[in-house]
């Protein structure tokens, strides 16, 4: 289909920023692991790892763009499905965010944590349906959910890493 062929290099680019910084996450959980930061399951489920899960969304996305699909309709299910999920694993960070002891979240954090994902997800599951009757439109709004999810997990590995090592 020519409409993804099109897309093509902006997946690669996209996809392959998102696996090195995937990369990056475990090689900086692996060095900071033995300066014995006490942090409890709670605080890691609501900011380190939906950073991990954005990233690997951005890779899936550009995995699937890059399938070599006959038609919009098996894209835009999974698209729809991804985004359905993002929803609700955003509502569950937003919880695990509200009930963590250890930091306290300010505006910022509640923005880039739960409000831009959330955006996002809803997005990738309005942008599928388009894709089926406005190509060019849900595809743009595809690759916008991909850069939103990918500055957002890069703004939020940056400020988990700030807050370790002032904080902790």
């Amino acid at each position: 289909m020519t409409a993804l062929t099109d897309w093509e290099n902006f997946y690669v680019i996209v996809g392959s920023c998102a696996g090195a910084l995937i990369g990056l996450q475990f090689v900086v959980i692996t060095l900071v692991a033995d300066k014995n930061l006490a942090t409890s399951e709670a605080t890691h489920g609501a900011l380190a790892t939906p950073t991990i899960v954005h990233f690997s969304v951005v890779l899936l996305l550009s995995a699937l763009v890059s399938a070599p699909w006959h038609a919009f309709y098996v894209p835009a299910v999974l698209w729809t499905v991804i985004g359905v999920c993002g929803i609700a694993y955003i509502a569950a960070v937003g919880r695990r965010l509200r009930i963590q002891k250890e930091y306290k979240p300010i505006p910022e954090d509640w923005l880039f944590h739960v409000i831009l994902p959330f955006v996002a997800y809803l997005l990738l599951a309005i942008s599928a349906w388009a894709t089926l009757n406005h190509a060019a439109e849900g595809l743009f709004g595809v690759a916008a959910v991909a850069l939103m999810l990918l500055f957002t997990g890069i703004h939020d590995a940056w400020d988990s890493i700030v807050y370790l090592v002032t904080e902790k």
